[in-house]
């Protein structure tokens, strides 16, 4: 009795056995098959940025059958805003999209997009972007082990602030919260104001705990963090503009197959056509949802008023322009309101 329980215990092992591998049912690929990329950003899911990445992340999932897979980590929570870059390099996260402006420590040209009054409207920033200036700092960042997949947008920027800007003496003696990047901390000292450099993270409490007294921004990035409701006055320059670079580490960017880079990247393509929509329509928006607090007054620059500023932010430009080779450097003027 024993020999023949022991007979029918391993004919059922070995049955089990062999039904296993068709039992395991893993998205239709094998784990050893499986691609997992992690996507760190530190804006909002419901931000132009923030809806971009999942949707790229859900129609990679798609095209590839489950095969590849983009985990997004929103709101800083893998890493901060001051970390996600070195994260990258070191191969500890596989996709970042940080603002260009963060790209100006590894290289100063990334500066180009800082530019104040520079853009009439994105179809010039996209001009610059999608063509030999942008293919240039693509180069700049593949030296660096960083490869530049797309250029996002989030727009144009405005200023929030605990007391009313419209004249250049207005900015004396204000502490103004800015990305840490050499152009916009000219700006603000050109005009007078102490521009403090934070991260995105520390924002909400510089703002609510008046260790910075205004910022500038995005109407979606200022909707979507509430940080409008910590101020009580906006100015409307559009002065600025703000988009972000979609980052990948190169080492592991060239590890992957040739159908997988495919799929990433044509999906990619299409998913930035979007974003670059959407983003419009959201800033949009959320400015119309700001205009509508009781609690905020809105001052729209006068064409005397935003004159006035043109005039002493305008020649940035020519600090920036000279570190570009001579043949964009005409590619530059063609696309820039300098005039």
């Amino acid at each position: 009795m024993v020999r023949g329980l022991l007979v029918v215990l391993s004919l059922l092992l070995l049955g089990l056995q062999g039904c296993a591998p068709k039992a395991v049912d893993f998205e239709q690929t094998s784990p050893k098959e499986k691609i997992v990329l992690t996507f760190s950003h530190v804006v909002s899911d419901a931000s132009p940025k923030g809806r971009a990445a999942r949707l790229w992340a859900d129609l990679v999932y798609q095209r590839s059958g489950g095969r590849v897979e983009i985990k997004i980590y929103p709101n800083g929570t893998l890493y901060k805003d001051g970390e996600e870059l070195e994260a990258l390099k070191k191969g500890y996260v596989q996709i970042i999209a940080p603002a260009t402006s963060k790209l100006t420590s590894l290289d100063s040209r990334w500066g180009v997009f800082d530019l104040p009054f520079f853009f009439n409207d994105l179809e010039q920033v996209h001009q610059l972007a999608d063509g030999p200036v942008g293919e240039l700092l693509r180069k700049s960042m593949r030296e660096k082990g960083i490869e530049v997949l797309a250029y996002w947008d989030n727009g144009f920027k405005i200023l929030t602030a605990d007391r009313p800007l419209e004249n250049l003496k207005d900015f004396q003696g204000l502490k103004i919260r800015i990305m840490d990047s050499p152009i916009l901390k000219k700006q603000f000292l050109k005009l007078g104001a102490i521009p403090v450099p934070l991260s995105f993270n520390e924002v909400f409490e510089a703002l609510e705990n008046k260790k910075v007294n205004g910022g500038e921004n995005t109407p979606s990035n200022l909707y979507s963090k509430k940080f409008y409701q910590l101020q009580s006055y906006v100015t409307i320059s559009n002065h600025g503009y703000l988009g972000y670079a979609v980052l990948m580490n190169r080492d592991y960017f060239n590890s992957l197959d040739q159908e997988t880079r495919k799929i990433l990247l044509d999906t990619l393509k299409e998913v930035t056509a979007w974003q670059r929509k959407i983003a419009l329509e959201q800033n949009a928006a959320d400015l119309a949802r700001i205009r509508n607090d009781q609690n905020i007054k809105i001052h729209d620059l006068t064409p005397e008023e935003k004159e006035a500023w043109q005039a002493v932010l305008k020649p940035l430009a020519y600090e920036i322009i000279p570190l570009f080779p001579k043949n964009l450097q005409s590619e530059i003027l063609k696309i820039g309101n300098l005039n």
